[in-house]
């Protein structure tokens, strides 16, 4: 029972590969931080729309909110 297995599951003692959890973290994190931004510059957008304009300049909002977040992250 208190053997190491090289093939089995982690639980069991196999080695992790640390380099795919990198991967998959960095990924992960880069979809959220992705989304908040478009949801934050979809709000931006939509407010700017119903106060100021209509919807063309709402568009032209969020593209300058989400090409500014680009360029500050």
């Amino acid at each position: 029972m208190a053997e190491h297995h090289t093939t089995a599951p982690a639980e069991l003692g196999a080695p992790m590969d640390y380099a795919e959890h990198e991967k998959t973290y960095t990924g992960f994190s880069g979809l959220i931080k992705w989304t908040a931004v478009a949801l934050v510059a979809l709000l931006i957008a939509m407010a700017f729309g119903f106060f100021v304009g209509g919807f063309i300049s709402a568009a032209v909002v969020f593209i300058l909110v989400c090409v500014a977040a680009w360029f500050i992250l």
